[in-house]
């Protein structure tokens, strides 16, 4: 598992499970064209590249690069990083027959394919942790907190991604994962000590 300093966006879940056997760090879905109407999701993802740096990881086929387009015109240049893979002919295990282009997608290049990509992408590989050992935000926090686990839990999240402006549909993971990119422990707790 190959550490990278910066948070990624792809398109969808099965590109989100590939990269994340490979490399540790935060993982956004577009979820495809999604993301052009999902103002929170562009926001969080404006604070990721703010933050840590982002890096776009979309697939080679002609919907990937209006993704691309469309985010590389929403996010600030600075802090933005854009990992390309190769055009492939091919299809994904998963599916019964090739995309429209026949090309695959990220979900379906190797792993030395991927690390290439994001490596010439200038991703920060192998790089320390932005956070110390005992800062980051574990899942007990957030039981703690009241947004997981308790049978109030879903109504106090969905408060709590509308007050930090993160995008409603967010299970407690992603939650958990958008919270350690963005803040350190101290951070979050603070914000509860005022009053949410």
């Amino acid at each position: 598992m190959v550490k990278i300093r910066q948070a990624i966006v792809v398109e969808g879940k099965y590109d989100q499970n590939t990269l994340s056997q490979l490399v540790d760090t935060t993982i956004f879905q577009t979820r495809g064209f999604g993301v052009m109407r999902d103002k929170a999701l562009l926001e969080l993802l404006r604070k990721a590249a703010r933050t840590t740096g982002l890096i776009i990881f979309t697939d080679s086929d002609g919907a990937g690069f209006v993704i691309r387009n469309f985010l590389k015109g929403a996010l600030p240049k600075e802090g933005v990083l854009h990992a390309y893979i190769p055009d492939i002919p091919g299809k994904e295990k998963r599916k019964r027959a090739p995309g429209k282009e026949g090309l695959l997608g990220v979900e379906g290049m190797t792993k030395e394919i991927l690390l290439e990509a994001l490596e010439n992408a200038g991703a920060d590989l192998g790089g320390e942790a932005a956070k110390k050992p005992g800062d980051t935000i574990t899942k007990f926090d957030l039981y703690t907190a009241g947004l997981s686990g308790r049978p109030d839990s879903a109504a106090k999240r969905a408060a709590f991604l509308e007050k930090l402006r993160f995008p409603a549909h967010m299970s407690a993971n992603a939650l958990l994962d958008a919270l350690n990119l963005l803040y350190t422990r101290e951070e979050f707790l603070a914000l509860f000590e005022d009053g949410t």
